[in-house]
């Protein structure tokens, strides 16, 4: 069977919005990322890299105030679209984290928030330390960080390849980027364990670019299986790594 690619006409992004959209009706596993960071989600909360609002929903849904960015005016008339009848979504802005002139274009959100997050983002830009550095700018003291990336460089395959990623992450290659920027880690984890085995079976083993959206769809079925199991595997090995640091 070929692979099915999802199209916008609007969007350049083909393979990231064909992944986003299988992605996006998977809600037991997208709930199950967004509690994996809510706890540590407080006051003003800016995303970066919304997507097509599959994480956003759930904060809106749940009555949070948020800011959404993203790097493609696509996908930010996307998110507007999708989220305009939400009172608690603040705003839609077109940023770029690791903008040349970043001090300059956003200097008016320096400061302006208790809480960042960036969910599969850091692995799609080359300066990763200047990304968080930049990050850190937009918080306010005593602000939280939230990165969420995919986990071990063994596993690096198509999907990486046809997604842009420049590379995976383990708990510890994260943690010296987080120190660089001088942030206190004040958690980690990895995140998804059994999701190992169908990303290394389509991506490496059958070659393919995007996520299928049948094995999507039967892996959320099982996501309150799976959400057991990392319970015991969270400290050692997942899909992903999730960190936490703090603005002291």
């Amino acid at each position: 069977m070929g692979e099915k690619i999802m199209s916008n006409q609007e969007v350049k992004d083909v393979y990231g919005y064909s992944t986003l959209e299988s992605i996006s009706g998977a809600d037991h596993f997208n709930r199950w990322m967004y509690e994996t960071i809510k706890p540590f989600c407080h006051g003003r909360i800016l995303e970066i890299g919304g997507g097509i609002g599959n994480i956003s929903q759930c904060f809106l849904n749940d009555g949070e105030e948020l800011v959404i960015s993203e790097l493609q005016n696509e996908y930010c008339q996307i998110l507007k679209d999708k989220f305009s009848g939400y009172t608690n979504l603040k705003d839609v802005i077109d940023l770029d984290i690791v903008d040349p002139d970043f001090d300059i274009k956003y200097a008016s959100l320096f400061g302006k928030f208790d809480t960042v997050f960036a969910l599969n983002v850091v692995e799609h830009i080359a300066d990763d330390r200047k990304a968080l550095a930049n990050c850190r700018k937009l918080l306010k003291k005593n602000g939280n960080i939230i990165i969420l990336v995919p986990a071990f460089q063994t596993l690096f395959n198509q999907f990486d390849v046809a997604l842009g990623h420049f590379r995976r992450y383990t708990a510890k290659t994260l943690l010296s980027v987080f120190k660089a920027n001088k942030y206190s880690v004040i958690h980690q984890q990895y995140f998804n364990c059994i999701g190992i085995a169908g990303w290394w079976v389509s991506g490496t083993l059958l070659r393919k670019k995007v996520i299928p959206e049948g094995q999507m769809k039967i892996y959320n079925f099982f996501v309150p299986v799976f959400r057991i199991i990392d319970r015991v595997t969270h400290r050692w090995f997942g899909l992903s790594v999730v960190m936490v640091g703090r603005v002291e």
